[in-house]
């Protein structure tokens, strides 16, 4: 577990970059208006997936010089592994795109990128706020479990015990989540590669701050060109149905998906929890 001792400051966190690079430099150039330095900046995972241009947003990330660690998708391309590592079930949707898009990236990225990604580390740990935190991307026994805010909270307290940790700042389901009990709290900034199945193409992150020794989350979404990366999806005949959620936030299916985040669907994401105004540096 890399250890990056105490963080001050606001933090940005995101995951889920999906091979999006339209949606990846939108976000750093968000990240450059905010007068947030790179090392407060972190990448919950999945640099690498569905969309068209995997081998420029490896490198556009590991240029920015950010933290980052691997999702299920970098463990299983360093492996040469046949699949996405998702558990998908057979004949799902998901599990009829991934062997589209999957063996797409593949054979887009370079050598150099796939030994970048293979340097990733699992978890990332910090302090910040007077919290123990730890970042990692499905949960900490098992890199492709789906955590959702329905999942229950004994299952995140057992994995926050396990982890050491007050905070867990996770990636892998997709979704935006903000779930605190008794000081704990589970955080999922949500995705920047594709929507988040609320009926609008604005793709999420969060934003964190500590001021008074308090930490406040802010979960933000924002626009990009979408439309250049649907296009680019199109033209590298990936699939349509991911191309088409781009522009109308709507999935295509919700396999992975527990009951009451299926009711949600298209319903636009809420959160009580609002930090102050973002300072700039």
């Amino acid at each position: 577990m890399n250890n990056l001792c105490r963080l001050t400051g606001p933090l940005l966190v995101f995951g889920g970059v999906y091979s999006n690079l339209a949606a990846l430099e939108a976000l750093m150039a968000l990240a450059k208006a905010h007068g947030i330095p790179p090392a407060n900046i972190i990448c919950t995972g999945d640099v690498v997936a569905y969309c068209a241009e995997p081998e420029a947003s490896v490198r556009a990330i590991r240029d920015w010089g950010i933290a980052c660690i691997a999702g299920n998708v970098a463990l299983q391309l360093i492996h040469d592994a046949d699949d996405c590592g998702c558990y998908l079930e057979d004949n799902t949707r998901c599990d009829l795109f991934s062997k589209n898009w999957y063996p797409y990236a593949k054979r887009q990225l370079s050598a150099a990128s796939l030994d970048w990604l293979g340097q990733l580390p699992l978890y990332l740990r910090f302090d910040y706020a007077g919290k123990r935190c730890v970042v990692l991307h499905g949960s900490y026994e098992e890199t492709a479990e789906f955590v959702f805010k329905s999942t229950p909270w004994a299952r995140k307290a057992d994995q926050l015990q396990k982890a050491d940790a007050d905070v867990v700042l996770a990636g892998h389901c997709g979704l935006p989540i903000y779930d605190v009990n008794d000081g704990q709290y589970w955080i999922n900034a949500g995705v920047i590669g594709m929507p988040a199945n609320d009926g609008s193409p604005q793709v999420w992150y969060a934003l964190l701050d500590d001021r008074d020794d308090q930490l406040s989350v802010r979960h933000q979404a924002y626009h990009y060109d979408y439309e250049r990366t649907a296009q680019l999806m199109e033209a590298a005949r990936l699939p349509a149905a991911y191309a088409h959620t781009l522009r109308t936030g709507i999935w295509d299916n919700c396999d992975i998906l527990p009951p009451p985040e299926t009711r949600q669907q298209g319903n636009p994401h809420q959160f009580l929890a609002q930090a102050a105004a973002l300072p700039t540096y």
